[in-house]
C-alpha cells in the first residue's frame, strides 16, 4: 500500500523558446544541453530506480530532435504535450492558439501515435480559450493549474478532464536557472520536507524538472535523492496518464470543479 503520490515529471524544452524568440547562439546552447547531456543523465537515474515518468515535450522539439523522443519512449516513459515552440498562450489570439494546438498535436502524434493523453501549458500560462482547446483535442489530463494540493476533475460541457496541480516552488527552473536563488542543496532540503509532509498526510506532490537544468553537473543528485527518499517513505510514482486513470476510476472520492 502506497502512503502518498509523487508525480515526477520533466519538461523537455531544449531550445524551443529560444528558437522562437530568435535568441543568440549562447542562449540556445544552454537549452541544447538537454539534448547533448542532460536528458541522458535523467534517463540513467530513472532507469537505475526502475521509474517510468512523464516528459512534457513541445511539438517543435519532437520534430527537431526525434531521436530524443524515441529514446524516451523506448525506455518506457510517457510523452505529453507542451506547446509547439513553448509559446505563452495568454499572449495569443484565438486563431494563433488554435494553430499552436494543431501544430503541437500533429507533430507529437507522428511520434507517439494515439497515445497522447496529457497537456501542460508552457510557462503554466492559460488564456481564456485554453481549456476549450485542451478538451476539444481530446486530452485526458492537464497539469498547469495551481488551485489545489490534490488532483481533481474539471467538468466542462459534459467532458471530464483530470487536473494534476503544480506549484512554482516545486519546479527546479526558478530556483536554479531564472532567479538562481537557491543552491541545489537548499532546493533538495525544501523538496525533501515537502516529500515528508506528503507522506505524513497521505497526500499528493508534483515535482517538475527540466533536463537542461537538473541534468547539469551535481544538480542531478537532487533527482537521485528525491527518488530515494520518496521510495523509502512509500511513494507511488506514476506517469501522468496512470495517475489520471486512477483519478477517474476513483472519481466519486475526487473533487469536481464545474466550468462553463
Amino acid at each position: 500500500m502506497h502512503r502518498f503520490i509523487l508525480f515526477l515529471s520533466f519538461d523537455l524544452d531544449v531550445d524551443s523558446a529560444e528558437a522562437r524568440k530568435g535568441a543568440d547562439p549562447v542562449a540556445r546552447s544552454r537549452g541544447r544541453f538537454a539534448a547533448r547531456r542532460g536528458l541522458f543523465k535523467v534517463l540513467d537515474v530513472l532507469r537505475k530506480h526502475g521509474i517510468r515518468s512523464t516528459f512534457f515535450v513541445p511539438g517543435w522539439v519532437a520534430e527537431q530532435y526525434p531521436e530524443l523522443v524515441a529514446r524516451i519512449i523506448d525506455e518506457g516513459h510517457e510523452v505529453a504535450a507542451h506547446g509547439y515552440m513553448h509559446e505563452r498562450l495568454d499572449e495569443l489570439s484565438w486563431e494563433e492558439e488554435r494553430k499552436v494546438f494543431e501544430s503541437m498535436v500533429s507533430a507529437l502524434r507522428k511520434v507517439v501515435g494515439s497515445n497522447l493523453y496529457g497537456f501542460r501549458a508552457p510557462y503554466w500560462k492559460w488564456s481564456s480559450h485554453t481549456l476549450g482547446f485542451i478538451t476539444s483535442y481530446g486530452f485526458v489530463y492537464d497539469s498547469s493549474l495551481m488551485d489545489d494540493e490534490e488532483p481533481y476533475i474539471i467538468s466542462r460541457n459534459g467532458i471530464r478532464l483530470v487536473e494534476l496541480p503544480v506549484d512554482w516552488r516545486l519546479d527546479d527552473w526558478p530556483y536554479l536557472e531564472y532567479y538562481r536563488s537557491l543552491t541545489p542543496s537548499q532546493l533538495l532540503d525544501m523538496w525533501l520536507e515537502e516529500i515528508r509532509y506528503a507522506s505524513e498526510n497521505n497526500g499528493y506532490l508534483s515535482l517538475t524538472m527540466h533536463p537542461q537544468c537538473i541534468g547539469r553537473g551535481s544538480r542531478i543528485r537532487v533527482l537521485e535523492e528525491v527518488i530515494s527518499e520518496a521510495k523509502k517513505l512509500g511513494a507511488w510514482l506514476p506517469t501522468g496518464s496512470e495517475l489520471a486513470k486512477n483519478v477517474l476510476h476513483n472519481q466519486e472520492r475526487v473533487k469536481e470543479h464545474l466550468e462553463g
